[in-house]
Order: C-alpha cells, then sequence, then structure tokens
C-alpha cells in the first residue's frame, strides 16, 4: 500500500479559530468532506462550506455542557483504523464508520486560565478531554492519519495541501504525529503542575527552544528553552551566545539587589562582577565601575538599573564590550551605542524570575529554590564591641550584595558605595582574601576604612588578622562557626567591627 496519501476527509474541531478560514477554504476546494462541532462547525457554516455535524454520524447530541462531544467509537474508530489490515477494514462497514483522515484539533487554553488567576472551578472546567483524546489517536495512526493540534501547524499544513494537491507523505504524517505529541506532553505537564504538591517529582515542558551558535566551546552544541522575548527588547547587535547568555543572567540577578537603590552600574565578566559602583548620576556610577578593573571590563557585559543616557553612552562607547543592558535609554544614547556593529543592547522588562534554579549534575537534576534573601540593615547584628559606623553598614549591606552573586570561595572589599576588589572562586577563603588585596593593591586602591564581606564564616581569626592588616575596618559575615569566638575576640582587640547577618550565600 502506498504510503503517500490523499485527505478525503477531515474532522475539524477547535477552541480558538485564528487562521483556520484559509484551511477550511483549501479543503473545500479540494473536495475534502467535513466534519466537525458547536462553534467550529458554526464558524464552517458562516463561510458558506458544507460541514457535516459529527452528532449525524454518532446519532448522539451534545451533552453534559459540551463536555461530551466527539468521544465515541465512530469516530475513533474513523480515525484509528489501520487500512492495511483486513479486520479493521471490514469492521468499518460492518459498523458503517467514515473514514476520518485530517483531525485539526486544539485544547482548551488551560495555561492561560490558571495564569490569569481564574477560580479552580474555571481552571478545572479548562481541562480537555475529547481534544487531547482526538490528538493521541490521530498521532498514534500517523500511518493514515493526519493531525494538526496547534495553530501553529496550520501554515505547514497549508502549504503542504496547497503544493501537494491535498496529498501526505508517510514522513509528513510523523512530523506532526511528533509535534502533536509534544503539544499532548506539555499539555498534560502543566495541568500536571497545577496540582501537585509532592516537591520530590519534578516535571517541565518549555516549548520555545532556538539553537545557539555554538555551546561554551565551539566544539559543544548549545541551546536556550526560554521566553527571551519577554526579559528583553533586543535594539541592536549580533546574537546573543551561550556565554552571554550565562553572562546576562548573572548580571540581572546582581543589579535586582540594587532594584530601589540610586543609580547603580555593574560590569561583569565570567559571571562574576569586576566592577559596580553607586552614585549620584548613572555617568558617574558607570565611571567609578569601570575604575575597578578596566582590564577585565574589556569584552564584559555592562548592566544599569535605571536609564542610560547620552553622557553614559559616550563613555561607554570607549570602551569594547559584548552587552550593554538596562531597563531604557535615550535616543541619543541608542544611537551611540549602535556605532558598534556587533554590539548587543538589551532593553531589561519588568519580568519575574523563575522561584527555583535548575541545573544538570551526574546523571540527573539538581533543583533549589532561589536565593531570595538579601542582607539588609535589619539583618545585622554587631557582634564586637565596636560598632560599625552608618557609612560602614552602607558599604557591608553594598559588599554583601555583591559577595552574594559571587562564585564562591569570595571575598568582597567595598568602599563609598564602590566595589575595590574581590577575590572569586577560591579553594579557601584565606585564598580569597589574598587575592582581593592583591588585586586592590595592582588597581592602586586604598583599603584603609575599607569594608570587606564573606559568603561564609571563618573559621579561623586567620582572615579578620589579614583584613585588618590591609586597613578593613568593618567585617560582615554569616557567623555559625564553632570558633566565632576567635575571630571576634581578635576584632574587639583591633578596635575591628563585625557584624554577622546568620544567611550564607554560598554560590558554586
Amino acid at each position: 500500500m502506498s504510503t503517500t496519501k490523499t485527505i478525503q476527509s477531515a474532522l475539524i474541531s477547535v477552541f480558538s479559530k485564528d487562521g483556520l478560514e484559509p484551511i477550511v477554504r483549501k479543503l473545500h476546494e479540494q473536495n475534502v468532506t467535513l466534519y466537525s462541532t458547536g462553534g467550529t462547525e458554526d464558524f464552517i457554516k458562516n463561510l458558506g462550506i458544507p460541514v457535516v455535524p459529527v452528532e449525524d454520524i454518532t446519532s448522539f447530541p451534545e451533552i453534559l455542557g459540551g463536555r461530551v462531544k466527539t468521544l465515541h467509537p465512530k469516530i475513533f474508530g474513523g480515525i484509528l483504523n489501520r487500512q492495511d489490515n483486513e479486520s479493521d477494514v471490514q469492521q468499518m462497514k460492518e459498523f458503517d464508520i467514515p473514514q476520518i483522515d485530517l483531525v485539526i484539533v486544539d485544547l482548551y487554553p488551560f495555561e492561560k486560565t490558571v495564569a490569569s488567576g481564574a477560580s479552580e472551578q474555571d481552571i478545572i472546567e479548562k481541562i480537555d478531554i475529547g481534544g487531547i483524546s482526538l490528538i493521541r489517536a490521530g498521532a498514534k495512526n500517523f500511518k493514515d492519519t493526519v493531525i494538526v493540534a496547534s495553530v501553529n501547524e496550520y501554515s505547514l499544513l497549508l502549504d503542504l495541501i496547497t503544493a501537494q494537491n491535498g496529498a501526505t507523505t508517510l514522513e509528513n504524517r510523523r512530523l506532526f504525529a511528533t509535534k502533536a505529541f509534544h503539544v499532548s506532553s506539555h499539555y498534560d505537564g502543566a495541568i500536571f503542575n497545577y496540582f501537585n504538591t509532592d516537591e520530590t517529582i519534578y516535571k517541565e515542558s518549555i516549548d520555545n527552544g532556538q539553537i545557539l551558535r555554538y555551546g561554551e566551546n565551539p566544539h559543544q552544541k548549545g541551546f536556550f528553552f526560554g521566553d527571551f522575548d519577554a526579559m528583553f527588547k533586543k535594539v541592536h547587535g549580533k546574537e546573543l551566545s551561550y556565554n552571554n547568555l550565562l553572562d546576562v543572567d548573572a548580571a540581572v540577578n546582581l543589579i535586582n539587589e540594587f532594584k530601589t537603590d540610586g543609580p547603580t552600574f555593574a560590569i561583569l565578566k565570567h559571571n562574576n562582577a569586576c566592577g559596580l559602583a553607586s552614585r549620584k548620576t548613572i555617568s558617574e556610577a558607570y565611571l567609578a565601575a569601570l575604575a575597578c578593573d578596566p582590564t577585565s571590563a574589556f569584552g564584559g557585559v555592562l548592566i544599569a538599573n535605571t536609564k542610560i543616557d547620552l553622557a553614559t553612552a559616550q563613555e561607554i562607547n570607549k570602551l569594547f564590550c559584548e552587552v550593554v543592558i538596562a531597563p531604557s535609554y535615550d535616543e541619543e544614547a541608542i544611537t551611540v551605542l549602535q556605532e558598534k556593529k556587533n554590539r548587543i543592547i538589551l532593553v531589561q522588562n519588568e519580568v519575574e524570575l523563575p522561584s527555583r534554579q535548575v541545573r544538570t549534575c551526574l546523571n540527573g537534576l539538581l533543583i533549589q529554590d532561589r536565593n531570595n534573601i538579601t542582607d539588609t540593615k535589619e539583618h545585622l547584628k554587631t557582634v564586637t564591641t565596636t560598632a560599625p559606623t552608618a557609612q560602614e553598614v552602607e558599604d557591608l549591606i553594598f559588599a554583601s550584595k555583591i559577595c552574594k552573586n559571587t562564585k564562591s570561595n569570595t571575598i568582597v572589599f567595598a568602599k563609598n558605595g564602590t566595589l575595590i576588589s574581590s577575590g572569586t572562586g577560591q579553594t579557601s577563603r584565606v585564598d580569597a582574601l589574598m587575592q582581593a588585596i592583591d588585586k586592590a593593591k595592582a588597581f592602586g586602591f586604598d583599603l584603609t576604612g575599607a569594608s570587606m564581606a564573606s559568603d561564609a564564616f571563618f573559621p579561623f581569626p586567620d582572615c579578620v588578622e589579614l583584613a585588618k592588616k590591609a586597613g578593613i575596618t568593618a567585617v560582615i559575615q554569616p557567623g555559625g562557626s564553632i570558633k566565632d569566638e576567635l575571630s571576634i575576640n581578635y576584632c574587639n582587640e583591633n578596635n575591628l567591627a563585625m557584624v554577622f547577618t546568620g544567611t550564607r550565600h554560598f554560590k558554586h
């Protein structure tokens, strides 16, 4: 039997009628018998095209307020029969079951209904039964049946039946079946996640992935699954790479810590801040952030918590950078930034980030709640006889926000709303501290009067000893070591202020 089949009959039952008219007209033009139900049936009739009501086949009306329409052996027999199976062929004749070659169906908008904040009763009514059954039946019998399960596939179907005069190949039908099973599995996953309260079960389905140029390195394939366009408006530049996206993610998480602060500018490289400053104007903040480490800033990702104006753009334009992100820009600023052909310019939208973080681990996944605790003045507990000054408290909080978003082990130095230096991703806290001191010296920063943040507690007093010798006057850390007293005692003996937050901020 030929694997190429010409569509002679179609069942059409859809929730949304958008884009349906050209298909219906083309099928009618090709003398295809149309079967339908309810609102779709009325839609086809209003086009002046003949349509057979499903109840004429089943001899049974829609019941239960439309909950049951197509769930009938004569409908599913028409879809599921195997045309190369003699027994199926005989039963089709015996029970007067019409052949159905094409099924066009979509599903009630369950996810949109949940997102709208609708009542549970309304949400339950948007759990599709007949539609999902039709999709699975048509997809299972792809050898004989074409299944179109989404408006997204309408153009593909229309192109095929137009170019091939209503015929489809086995490859065509298998492709539609694959897309249909994706629709059904995604839909079932959304319903399950709505009901699920068992945190040991994880299901996720994302249907808007894109292929990246490559992964971390050119020999690795790379993909991004997510709604990038919801988060950003890209106004200029080349396509973002895998590494760009990782840096953009780190930049967004970092700047969110300063969302309600004054003008703040951050420069990141390899997911860590190499410059960050808060000032009266965004231009001043950018220049101060750049001065933290102008070497690392080369090729970095830049992000602001407020509008980028012309003056700031003119300064940025002197630097080679991969990405610039801000909630808005002056028109003149965009014009200047666009002078570099490949520079990516993003407008950041207000979008809530996922509440959980997911990463691969071994032969499975690691999932955790997002670290939503940001240290504030209310979290601080002074544990030394010397209390931090008001300016030191500001700098401690400032340093802690950066520390939380920097790879562990990490130490961050800050002074007057400016990142002085940091030690990142070291195997010991002492190494991180020494790296931060060396880096500050390399760029000519005076650490006298600076504040220090640590992402975890000090098991020994060696870190506060080194910090004191470098000029640090205030320290913020979570506390919690059984040897906390050793660090506290050293600070008391050397007039060093130290506060505990009670919250560790590891970032691996």
